[in-house]
């Protein structure tokens, strides 16, 4: 399933590693690039000190951002293959845990108007862990941005992901327990999962142990 695939998305609660894992495997399939760019969302510093008061801001921030990402993705050329950190369906997770119900029937609107034309991916890649670990990773990156999340927002975060691919079926989807593996910074992790990858054959598969 790995070789066929044009278009991969790597996704994943904060702290999962879903970017650099995104990096890893763009650098070994030879693929292109589509990451988003947190940094460039000026509410996001604003958002995690007063998430109430800038929450709506930051999620149509981040909505626009990927809505144009995949748009400009309609033009690739259909001979590179791509690997993205995003997947713009699991955009509500976000609006539903932290905008007010008169902010989210806005979102909605927006959201209805501009995803529907996303393209599927050929194969998903999330990586799960659980919230005390999400948390140790964070800090250990030591972001400015993400010094004011708390361990039980991102539980909030990561329950609401498992919900979400619990029920996910557009795609191919590949589980990984990232608390178990670490993809990132082993190598061995890496190579162990990337075989795992190439060996898949069902629609669904789960991969969460390390020999």
């Amino acid at each position: 399933m790995l070789e066929k695939a044009r278009y991969i998305v790597v996704e994943g609660p904060i702290g999962a590693g879903k970017t650099s894992f995104a990096h890893r495997l763009a650098q070994r399939l030879d693929a292109d690039l589509m990451l988003e760019q947190p940094q460039l969302n000026p509410f996001l510093d604003r958002f995690y000190d007063n998430m109430d008061r800038w929450a709506l801001a930051t999620q149509i921030s981040f909505l626009y951002q990927r809505h144009e990402l995949l748009h400009r993705f309609a033009s690739h050329p259909a001979d590179r293959r791509v690997v993205s950190d995003f997947l713009i369906e699991k955009d509500p997770l976000f609006a539903g845990l932290t905008l007010s119900e008169d902010e989210e029937r806005l979102y909605q609107k927006l959201y209805a108007t501009l995803a529907p034309t996303s393209p599927a991916p050929d194969l998903v890649i999330y990586l799960q862990a659980q919230p005390d670990v999400l948390m140790d990773r964070v800090r250990k990156r030591g972001s400015g941005t993400e010094r004011s999340i708390t361990e039980s927002y991102l539980a909030s975060v990561s329950e609401r992901y498992a919900s979400f691919f619990h029920q996910y079926d557009r795609a191919p989807l590949f589980i990984v327990n990232a608390a178990v593996l670490n993809p990132i910074d082993h190598d061995d992790d890496f190579e162990l999962l990337f075989e795992r990858l190439k060996a898949m054959r069902s629609y669904r598969e789960f991969f969460g142990y390390a020999q």
